[in-house]
């Protein structure tokens, strides 16, 4: 399972898809071999991992009965100040201001992106130039700390957890739970995942400063090309489904179909079949232009669902479903 970057709104086509998904075959996406969360995606896939299910997640937005499971870490969440959507005020007063240092913690990722352009993203070289975000993420651990501790979900063999971030000393892509990944908590590691770089503080680890997974790529699919696997259901809601169209927002989807492309036929050239979930011109003309509003949130939900039905009713994908329907 990939779960990709997309803010607020992106958490909520993520819990359309996965409830349909649930609904449809009886695969609860929490069970999945791998799970791989990138900014948003890193929320849902811990949420999922701690056991909430599907339904809890699109419950918790369109209203509904949440699982005791649900309900106690929800309730848990709230007496700690978290609430869904809502973004911390930045400590100090001030309103959202930012710094005006750049993000680069070494000179030398500026000479290796002119020396070897290829080794880095742009969105890295992007990151490590805008100034430092001043808006804390506490909201993501003030709620995940007390579920996990200084831990990862209990261990469970042949089920995984990756969290992507990127390290602005090199930028370079941070896996946190995969075995060669550096060690931190999940909710600090998946603080980091979701940083989004001139808005949200760097996350520091063990003495680095990490920032936003979506910054490498808002997937990172292609990491699911090191397991032998049947199956990868991919989750994109910053990407686009056809038609295309000519939003505003278009070219950066653009750019993430097309990256999102690269990372799906990697892994089918491995023999690794995918299904893969994007927003219809329906789900982006209900998710609007900012990732961050809260208050598109059932309305995306709703939307996602529909649209997700009507994949999964597709002949193509009729195969690919069965694979669900035999999971354990």
């Amino acid at each position: 399972m990939v779960l990709g970057a997309g803010g607020v709104v992106g958490h909520a086509f993520h819990a359309a898809v996965l409830s349909v998904l649930a609904e449809e075959t009886g695969f609860d996406s929490g069970r999945a071999d791998l799970i791989i969360g990138t900014s948003a995606g890193s929320i849902v896939a811990s949420m999922l991992r701690s056991g909430i299910t599907p339904a809890d997640l699109s419950a918790a937005i369109l209203g509904g009965p949440l699982s005791p499971r649900a309900q106690n870490l929800y309730s848990r969440a709230r007496a700690r100040g978290w609430r869904p959507g809502r973004l911390p005020e930045q400590s100090g007063g001030g309103g959202f201001r930012r710094s005006m240092l750049p993000g680069f913690e070494s000179p030398g990722m500026l000479v290796d992106a002119f020396l070897r352009p290829w080794r880095l993203r742009p969105g890295a070289v992007l990151a490590g130039l805008l100034p430092r975000g001043r808006v804390p993420t506490n909201m993501i651990t003030d709620w995940l700390a007390p579920v996990f501790g200084d831990g990862w979900p209990e261990a469970v063999p042949g089920r995984e957890l990756w969290v992507c971030a990127v390290a602005l000393s090199n930028g370079r892509r941070v896996v946190f739970g995969h075995p060669d990944g550096p060690p931190a908590p999940l909710s600090e590691a998946v603080a980091a995942s979701c940083a989004i770089p001139g808005f949200f503080a760097p996350v520091e680890i063990e003495g680095r400063s990490y920032v936003d997974g979506g910054v490498h790529s808002v997937t990172n699919a292609d990491l699911m090309a090191e397991r032998d696997l049947d199956l990868v259901i991919v989750s994109a809601p910053m990407a686009a489904a056809k038609p295309l169209g000519s939003s505003l927002d278009m070219a950066g989807r653009r750019l993430a179909r097309v990256a999102l492309g690269r990372e799906v036929s990697a892994l089918r050239r491995r023999g690794i079949k995918a299904l893969v979930f994007q927003p219809t011109p329906e789900d982006r003309a209900v998710m609007g232009f900012n990732a961050m509003d809260a208050g598109r949130r059932q309305a995306v939900a709703g939307q996602a669902r529909e649209s997700a039905r009507r994949l999964l009713g597709r002949p193509d994908v009729a195969e690919r479903l069965e694979v669900l329907r035999g999971a354990p």
